[in-house]
């Protein structure tokens, strides 16, 4: 249904993002081993060089956030010390201790977990080196770092508080379904609790009748809907806690026969958590009501910036939050310039209409959500 509409809705995107900012093609998701540090930097020698190290390049949030501190560095006139640990802690702690024996004047680590990262920010503090998180936030420890990422509780009930005034007004009476990610992180947890407080202030709207623990699997997911979907076909309402698992989404509610767009009598008031290009896509054609955006702009400056000031002696919060934002119906094409997700989505429309390939085709499917 997406593909028979595209078109139309794509060529409508493109005139309103056409003011928008462009930004190059996301990073293809190489595996780059410990052997294969990359060095990207300015012709002339660098004052400051800044190593990122990411876990892993898997999803479309990672690439994104890893090219945009790729553009935003080489704006500043940084060099680069760039690695990827292919979803190894152990390689990625390896990389750490390369980077920080490379000489580099701050790292940015977007860790696999809580807990892993902690010995990356002892070694980092060690060699007094300042380090901040990008997106995952540590475990108590003794360390010192600044971690940047999205304000998850706020910005999910904000989307589903959205939802429910949809439905208010609609004199909806919704029967929900909450796609749970996996309860070992903590950005999961706060996205379950964002929902959850949301649909508890509003009882006489929305009871959630079925709660899907995904561990961020598709394969878990498109079981859970399908069978809750089958259990309680008055399903109305669907959030899933993030746009990774909007293709099991789809295909449950294609399967259901409730896969309709907004204004359909059998519409299903649909909502998600990151910005990616599907969503983006899905608000273009009609079909996703609200989706809550990190704003992977804001959280690569607001990085950066905690780097220099850490240098120059200051001492940044721990824990610097991104807003972020609730794109829908009524403000897309107000905010769609602010959307990681519409970057990539017409960057790729873009490419296919010129007979490239699109950027990330050669990157492996994606295996966990942001």
């Amino acid at each position: 249904m997406l593909q028979r509409r595209r078109g139309t809705g794509f060529r409508h995107a493109a005139e309103v993002f056409g003011r928008a900012r462009r930004r190059s093609a996301p990073v293809a998701a190489a595996v780059i081993g410990l052997a294969t540090l990359l060095g990207c930097e300015p012709r002339e020698s660098p004052e400051v060089t800044i190593g990122v190290a990411f876990e892993t390049l898997q999803t479309e949030y990672w690439v994104a956030s890893f090219d945009a501190f790729r553009d935003e560095l080489s704006e500043r006139g940084f060099g680069v010390r760039e690695a990827v640990a292919d979803g190894s802690a152990d390689r990625q702690l390896d990389q750490v201790h390369a980077l920080i024996g490379m000489g580099v004047d701050g790292l940015v680590i977007a860790p696999k977990d809580a807990t892993t990262v902690v010995p990356m920010i002892l070694a980092a503090n060690r060699a007094q080196v300042p380090i901040v998180l990008y997106n995952r936030p540590p475990a108590a420890n003794e360390g010192q770092s600044v971690t940047v990422v999205a304000d998850n509780y706020k910005l999910a009930r904000a989307t589903v508080e959205y939802m429910i005034d949809r439905a208010r007004e609609g004199g909806v009476d919704c029967k929900a379904l909450v796609l749970i990610g996996d309860l070992a992180d903590q950005n999961a947890i706060a996205r379950r609790d964002g929902f959850e407080d949301a649909v508890a202030a509003h009882p006489d709207v929305v009871e959630v009748v079925a709660r899907i623990p995904t561990e961020w699997s598709q394969e878990k997911a498109l079981a859970g809907m399908t069978n809750s979907l089958l259990a309680h076909p008055e399903i109305n309402f669907v959030f899933s806690s993030s746009d990774f698992l909007f293709p099991s989404v789809v295909s449950a509610l294609e399967a259901a026969g409730k896969y309709h767009p907004v204004g359909d009598p059998g519409h299903v008031l649909l909502g998600g958590f990151d910005g990616d290009s599907m969503a983006y896509r899905m608000l273009v054609e009609g079909y996703l009501d609200a989706d809550g955006v990190q704003d992977v702009f804001f959280e690569c400056t607001a990085s950066i910036d905690a780097l220099l000031a850490t240098r120059r002696g200051e001492s940044p919060p721990p824990i610097v939050n991104d807003p972020g934002f609730v794109i829908h119906q009524g403000n897309l094409e107000e905010m769609a310039p602010r959307m990681w997700g519409a970057r990539v989505a017409l960057a790729a429309a873009a490419a296919a209409d010129q007979g490239d390939d699109p950027p990330g085709d050669s990157e492996p499917p994606p295996e966990a959500p942001l």
